[in-house]
């Protein structure tokens, strides 16, 4: 890769970045990110296009050159709202498929195709179909981590943060005491915990999650008098119970925001300890280095040749999408439903 040459221009363009992310991001190495940085940001005017973010990117691209942060199917739901043409999915393949389902009209893009998922790669639509004939009668769940083909064979999609909603709601109305859970095993699990409906799990994994472990919490504790413990729930149940609070990635950064912690680690994708500090620099993150390799595969000189080349352009079948749309859909009835009953 030949590098972008770092020009006075550049450095008075780029100042203000630098600035915000100079305690994540080593002075020594902003002479190779800024340009990438001024370069991808010219482009996205030039061609209407929208860069998304997941929390588990790195400094640079999160702050750097992204419109809109968060988790998966957030990031999906505001770009579907923008009148940019073109989407960069800066993570992971199942994100784009999602971001492609909501809004089939845009280009969307993925840096790197390689850039997959070990919990999405877990369950196929096949598999899907056959709980369905396994176990007659009862609602299939899915987590939003998964592929286009998986949420069309579904019944309803949840995330992270509204999954027992989710998993009650649609107990309730089918009429059922349980429910299939895909593919997630440690967050069907979590969930189970804290609802009185029964949950069958699939032997999904995040593995980045699953590396976490209860002595990991206790280690944390030892060596940093104090800390906070966030953990994600895509972690085992045990590390859960270690923890003082869990969440979502989003659930994680407003507990730092309302609580500002004096010391607090996030039981997470390490990247995302990074981005979250930029906010909060009066707040010590403790940083469990567990990476993904995936994430990891979307770089600053990726996002930028997507863009020049418009490659690689995600498609899903639109037979598929629009049963994916309905599963997100009725997910997204229950997040309506249950603010109605909040107001």
């Amino acid at each position: 890769m030949q590098l972008l040459p770092f020009t006075p221009a550049i450095a008075r363009e780029t100042e203000a970045l630098k600035q915000k992310m100079a305690h994540v991001i080593p002075e020594i190495e902003w002479p190779v990110h800024a340009p990438y940085i001024a370069a991808i940001n010219a482009l996205k005017r030039e061609k209407n296009a929208v860069v998304l973010a997941h929390n588990y990117m790195t400094p640079e691209i999160f702050h750097g050159v992204a419109d809109f942060v968060g988790d998966s199917l957030q990031l999906a739901r505001l770009a579907a709202k923008t009148d940019a043409k073109v989407i960069v999915q800066a993570g992971v393949h199942f994100m784009a498929e999602t971001a492609k389902v909501l809004s089939p009209e845009k280009t969307v893009l993925i840096p790197d195709p390689e850039a997959g998922c070990s919990l999405a790669a877990s369950i196929t639509g096949a598999d899907v179909r056959l709980l369905k004939q396994t176990y007659p009668g009862l609602p299939v769940v899915t987590y939003v981590n998964t592929s286009a083909e998986v949420k069309a064979e579904s019944d309803v999609c949840c995330t992270s943060s509204n999954a027992v909603a989710v998993v009650e709601d649609i107990a309730r109305e089918w009429g059922v005491d349980t429910v299939i859970m895909v593919p997630d095993e440690f967050l069907a699990q979590n969930v189970a915990k804290l609802t009185k409906i029964k949950v069958i799990t699939w032997k999904g994994h995040c593995e980045v999650h699953e590396r976490f472990t209860a002595e990991t919490i206790r280690d944390f504790r030892d060596s940093h008098p104090g800390v906070v413990v966030i953990a994600h729930p895509e972690c085992p149940p045990s590390v859960v119970a270690e923890a003082d609070f869990a969440g979502s990635t989003a659930g994680m950064i407003d507990f730092v925001a309302q609580k500002q912690p004096g010391r607090v680690v996030l039981v997470t994708e390490c990247s995302m300890s990074d981005n979250v500090a930029v906010e909060f620099p009066k707040v010590e993150f403790v940083r469990p280095c567990n990476l993904c390799p995936h994430m990891k595969r979307i770089t600053l000189p990726k996002i930028l040749h997507a863009l020049e080349t418009m490659n690689v352009e995600v498609t899903v079948d639109p037979a598929i999408a629009a049963r994916a749309k309905k599963s997100v859909e009725r997910m997204l009835a229950v997040n309506v439903s249950k603010a109605r009953q909040a107001a």
